[in-house]
């Protein structure tokens, strides 16, 4: 069955997926959403109804978050363009991002310091995810207390409890923990 991609031309992710699948000449159906088009917007909410965009379908599976669509991409469509370095250390910087972070949160409580803020909000689902794909290692102990303390907020473990039922969408498999 032939990709379909659902968004519009005018949205950057949806242009970051585009740009993925034309460097590798992958074949897809591209599914704009806009008023010419209401069978597709249709479809895209009754498959996403979050209506966010770009949305990929690949036979009954949908995948959506451009970053998660062109890793996807790499593991099931792959192309002669590796648009995912084969070295994981290199294809995220993870570390180097743990790293910083670790020592950014040695003083603090929350990401701008006492207080929790749009800051956390904005690091609590990225730092949750990215632990998935490459574990926090116990060399950060301020970064795991952090995301220890994130899962620990209310706010955010019902965030965390609320998606669980979609954690088979995660495309490179949920662990079994959080």
């Amino acid at each position: 069955m032939l990709l379909a991609l659902y968004g519009h031309p005018f949205s950057s992710y949806t242009q970051k997926t585009l740009i993925a699948l034309y460097e590798n000449a992958t074949p897809f159906e591209f599914r704009s959403i806009g008023p010419d088009t209401p069978q597709h917007a249709t479809d895209w909410i009754e498959r996403w109804p979050l209506r966010k965009f770009p949305l990929l379908v690949d036979g009954e599976r949908n995948v959506v978050e451009s970053s998660i669509i062109i890793e996807y991409l790499q593991l099931t469509h792959p192309g002669t363009v590796r648009l995912i370095p084969a070295d994981p250390m290199a294809a995220q910087k993870l570390e180097l991002a743990y790293a910083w972070i670790d020592a950014q949160l040695a003083t603090r409580t929350w990401a701008a310091g006492a207080d929790f803020t749009l800051a956390d909000c904005a690091a609590a689902p990225a730092l949750f995810y990215a632990d998935w794909t490459h574990p926090i290692a116990d060399a950060y102990p301020h970064l795991r207390a952090y995301r220890a303390r994130l899962l620990a907020r209310p706010s955010f473990a019902r965030a965390v409890d609320e998606a669980r039922p979609y954690r088979t969408l995660f495309p490179l498999g949920a662990p079994d923990r959080d």
